[in-house]
């Protein structure tokens, strides 16, 4: 009987901004539905629910329905391709692509599905008006990740399904940090040793290494775009970038600089923020472990690259890479990584504790300690709402992600100082995270409904002019 997991390879995976669950997974969603229908029928209505709908146009999920429908990847779309970010796209017309040219029709519904918050719809039909499909049911549910209504229901429990593999088990099966950390400890191997093991067994060294250098050449590429890039943010809200302007203020005043203590967490700030303006430009980054988080790993691991002791070269980045992603397995596995079914706890908090965990392996913490580090980085995320103003990935979402950097470094650093002992433990954690998610009101979950999304007095979903 088929058995899944949760893979490395697919819990970093390189798309476009705004949104892993809003943008990447509805992508992702229509390619399914073309590649199990068989054929590119010639009129399709997408129907989207619950947040995919309420922030919709504000996280570009019409477009990237769309795009996906004719053939566009994750991957392989720009913010060249038309429509273009912020541009208004009408609910009825056509759309065109590498796999040809579909009429459709986009319908908005704000209110979930039973199964899950993110749901996408589709109908289609032939050239002779035929029905060919009817209510075929797609869920994003967090950093990319899709289910149709058969793999839900299967696995209903779970956040999400990324690599399917047959019977055979891993090398070392565990679903939870006191598993892990126990295996590491009876096998005298670190969890990013561990790791390689199981990732090696489902995807090969070779391609694991290829995926994980790739990664991270994208993060940098990523902070380095960002850095030089200047001008206005699509979606209406006028936010202007700021990592160019503070590059040079940072260059200028820093550059005799050894760059210790507080005035690296200037740079890791900078860092941080590079990527999430990429981000909201739907530009391309790593979901790690989502899109609206995707700053905080990388911006911890140019502090270690850049303001640590010791080397930080290809293996350093690929065991802080395994070590970040064994424990966003454990939070995809016992909670949820998505803002829309956990609130903004899900994404920043959960890319912290990876963070966090990945430098303190880095620095050369125990296992042990590695799991103190995540603990006390996601606990302090407790309760952290999702409430993007204007429905769009800019404000709170960009500024959250340096603070959400400081937090995954001082937690690395505290545990490395600790004996990695701890009352709380990370499993406590993941368990009161969701929780917390399942009591938090929806308002509070990618709705831009309560919280500081009200705020300003602005409308969801508003469009750039």
């Amino acid at each position: 009987m088929p058995h899944s997991t949760v893979s490395v390879v697919d819990l970093f995976s390189i798309g476009i901004g705004p949104s892993s669950s809003h943008t990447v997974g509805p992508m992702r969603a229509s390619l399914a539905f073309i590649e199990a229908l068989g054929q590119l029928p010639a009129s399709v209505r997408i129907e989207l629910r619950g947040s995919l709908a309420a922030t919709g146009v504000g996280h570009g999920t019409d477009r990237a329905a769309l795009l996906g429908l004719v053939g566009y990847t994750p991957t392989t779309t720009s913010a060249d391709i038309s429509p273009k970010p912020g541009e208004p796209i009408p609910t009825t017309g056509t759309i065109s692509g590498p796999a040809g040219t579909v009429e459709y029709e986009v319908q908005f519904n704000p209110t979930p599905v039973s199964k899950h918050p993110n749901c996408l719809i589709f109908d289609a039909w032939d050239t002779d008006g035929n029905r060919i499909a009817s209510r075929s049911e797609y869920y994003s549910v967090g950093g990319g990740f899709i289910l149709d209504r058969a793999g839900m229901e299967a696995h209903e429990n779970e956040a999400g399904v990324a690599t399917v593999r047959e019977s055979e088990p891993l090398p070392y099966e565990f679903e939870d940090a006191k598993t892990l950390v126990a295996l590491c400890e009876e096998t005298g191997l670190s969890i990013a040793q561990l790791m390689r093991a199981n990732e090696e067994h489902l995807h090969g060294r070779e391609r694991l290494d290829a995926h994980l250098d790739a990664v991270w050449d994208v993060m940098q590429e990523c902070v380095a775009h960002g850095l030089k890039t200047e001008g206005v943010l699509p979606g209406g809200l006028g936010v202007k970038r700021r990592a160019n302007r503070l590059h040079r203020l940072l260059t200028a005043e820093y550059e005799e600089s050894t760059a210790r203590g507080l005035d690296a967490m200037e740079w890791v700030n900078l860092y941080a923020l590079a990527v999430n303006e990429e981000n909201a430009a739907h530009g391309q980054v790593v979901t790690a472990p989502t899109n609206g988080a995707a700053g905080i790993i990388p911006a911890v691991m140019h502090y270690c690259r850049d303001f640590t002791e010791g080397a930080f070269g290809l293996e350093q980045a690929r065991d802080f890479l395994l070590t970040a992603g064994a424990i966003g397995i454990i939070i995809k596995t016992n909670a949820s990584i998505s803002g829309a079914e956990v609130g903004c706890q899900g994404e920043v908090g959960s890319a912290s504790s990876m963070a966090a965990a990945g430098m303190c392996a880095v620095l050369g913490g125990t296992p042990a300690q590695v799991e103190n580090a995540a603990e006390i980085a996601l606990e302090h995320n407790l309760g952290l709402t999702c409430d993007p103003v204007g429905g769009l990935v800019q404000v709170p979402c960009i500024e959250r992600n340096a603070i959400g950097g400081v937090k995954a470094i001082n937690a690395a650093r505290l545990a490395k100082l600790g004996d990695g002992t701890n009352i709380v433990t990370l499993d406590d954690v993941v368990e009161t995270m969701a929780a917390t998610g399942r009591d938090m009101m929806t308002k509070y979950k990618e709705t831009s409904m309560g919280g500081l999304a009200i705020q300003l007095g602005l409308p969801v979903n508003i469009t750039e002019c």
